[in-house]
């Protein structure tokens, strides 16, 4: 699997501190895997915890929902230029097998569910090698930003 060169900031509004999606290493319409190198240097790891940095939950579900963003977006050929935005609303079977370490390369493997109308559903996992770190059921709504609400 090689970087495809996907240019992730045209996919994502997230920046620095909380862009949690380092390269696409595969894309179609219906699955994507995404790296997210842990360094030493992410600021969560200054407080959880000093003496046995691991990385938080809910950094893992948020890279996961990323690596969603991206693939919705891209299933959709979309960008937030565009003026569509992907929410974040419900996460559901979260299961955390592995804890993740400075160091470690996490392995973001999504693939689209369902779709109804708006509200899209993705299956998610979090590799570390050949161990899973983190499985969930998300779900997102894909939408015209400033139509509708959520």
């Amino acid at each position: 699997m090689n970087n495809l060169n996907i240019d992730i900031k045209k996919y994502l509004p997230h920046r620095y501190p909380f862009l949690f999606v380092d390269k696409v290493i595969e894309l179609s319409k219906e699955h994507i895997v995404a790296i997210k190198n842990v360094s030493h240097n992410e600021p969560y790891f200054n407080g959880h915890f000093p003496n046995e940095p691991i990385m938080p939950g809910v950094i893992i579900v948020e890279a996961l929902a990323q690596a969603s963003g991206v693939l919705a977006f891209t299933s959709r050929d979309k960008t937030p230029a565009d003026g569509f935005g992907v929410y974040l609303v419900s996460t559901d079977k979260v299961r955390f097998r592995q804890p993740v370490y400075p160091g470690d390369q996490l392995q973001l493997h999504v693939s689209i569910h369902i779709i109804k109308q708006r509200l899209w559903k993705f299956n998610c996992r979090a590799i570390v090698g050949d161990k899973l770190a983190c499985s969930l059921v998300l779900g997102c709504v894909f939408r015209k930003i400033d139509s509708e609400s959520l």
